[in-house]
């Protein structure tokens, strides 16, 4: 914990955190908690799947966090004709060296925004498979290394399923993320009208500044790994992984990645929170959001019209909190 405390304030960028989140919230009104996640995520070097219906800022959100990162930033929108080749890029003969260039293509930026991803067929999805896990591609042979800041930031509408196709569980499991986003309350859409009618249009993106830089970032992400988890915290996330592949209405469970993703980003969180430890309370804020995409329910809980949400509530519920 020494280490830890060492200039905790100037070195941890604490205030460029605050100064993130608030960006976020006087852009985006009552998405407080997904402009977290999203953070958390960030910090913990996963990939996040936003899911929500048309409208409620799922583009907007990933672009302006983007905005706030001075990162390289690029967009693919999905849909159901495109190749892999337009996703990883592809090699052009060179006339005048007589050799073949490689041109990259979107997928290469530290920070891809990869919008209606169950759009694209099987084989467009699965190029996307080996830059998720291993921040690398391998093209004609050749190997092609992402970037150190390197995130996907996918959205999806889970309501228009016509011309779809649905992710696969092993890619799934790749996103550390999956965050539902709903609809503001009453209160926030206020807000939004006003904000709308105030300026008559919505906030340019390019008029944003960045607030942190790609070094800043990878310095968080370190301080962030050495966050303090005590061997408690560490045997609660075990314990509630354990009760996803004994519950009676799940039919798969999650798998050890689930359970190294909820510690990273429980760490991050707490460091978004400007705490060096790890609370329960972070766990439980967060097993929502690594679990409710690695398991699956059997067909009996879906007759039944049980959801994910209620069973992983379920498991919070029934473990017992660490002392």
């Amino acid at each position: 914990m020494e280490e830890n405390n060492d200039n905790f304030s100037s070195h941890l960028y604490v205030d460029k955190i605050q100064e993130m989140r608030e960006k976020i919230s006087s852009v985006i009104s009552g998405q407080e908690k997904v402009s977290d996640l999203i953070l958390t995520a960030i910090l913990a070097d996963g990939h996040i799947l936003i899911e929500g219906v048309p409208g409620v800022a799922k583009t907007l959100t990933a672009r302006l966090v983007s905005k706030l990162i001075s990162a390289d930033f690029s967009r693919m929108q999905f849909t159901s004709d495109l190749m892999p080749s337009d996703v990883l890029g592809t090699n052009v003969f060179n006339m005048s060296t007589n050799t073949f260039d490689f041109h990259k293509g979107p997928a290469f930026g530290d920070i891809v925004l990869v919008d209606e991803i169950n759009r694209a067929p099987a084989k467009t999805q699965s190029a996307l498979f080996e830059v998720m896990e291993e921040r690398q591609t391998t093209i004609d042979g050749q190997c092609y290394s992402m970037g150190d800041v390197y995130t996907i930031i996918a959205t999806q509408n889970p309501i228009e399923q016509e011309g779809t196709y649905r992710l696969p569980e092993a890619q799934l499991d790749r996103f550390l993320f999956k965050i539902n986003m709903g609809y503001p309350n009453l209160e926030d859409e206020i807000k939004v009208l006003q904000a709308h009618d105030k300026t008559k249009k919505f906030t340019k993106l390019n008029e944003i500044e960045p607030i942190i830089s790609k070094s800043e970032l990878l310095e968080l992400r370190e301080k962030s790994h050495r966050i303090f988890i005590d061997e408690k915290m560490i045997r609660y996330i075990a314990q509630i992984i354990q009760e996803t592949r004994c519950n009676k209405s799940i039919y798969l469970g999650a798998s050890p990645r689930a359970s190294i993703a909820l510690m990273e980003t429980s760490k991050a969180y707490a460091l978004i929170q400007g705490r060096l430890f790890v609370i329960p309370d972070d766990i439980k804020f967060l097993a929502y959001s690594v679990l409710c995409h690695r398991i699956i329910l059997t067909a009996e809980a879906e007759m039944e019209g049980i959801t994910i949400e209620n069973v992983v509530g379920n498991i919070i519920e029934k473990v017992e909190v660490p002392k």
